[in-house]
């Protein structure tokens, strides 16, 4: 299935949760939030909110600075 992460398409297997993408990215520990289809999904729902064909992901960092 196909879906948009941050602007850039992408190709998952279907069912994937949105924990295992970040894994697949090398992202893990490493996004702060997500949106899907401009909805927040708590962390502790990452592991168990799964990806469907179409969605468009907004991974987001915290970066500090002056």
């Amino acid at each position: 299935m196909t879906i948009i992460v941050n602007g850039n398409e992408r190709t998952i297997e279907e069912g994937a949760t949105l924990l295992e993408l970040l894994k697949k990215l090398d992202l893990e520990g490493k996004v702060m939030a997500a949106a899907i289809n401009m909805e927040i999904v708590k962390q502790d729902q990452w592991d168990s909110h799964k990806l469907v064909d179409n969605d468009k992901l907004e991974l987001l960092d915290f970066v500090g600075g002056g």
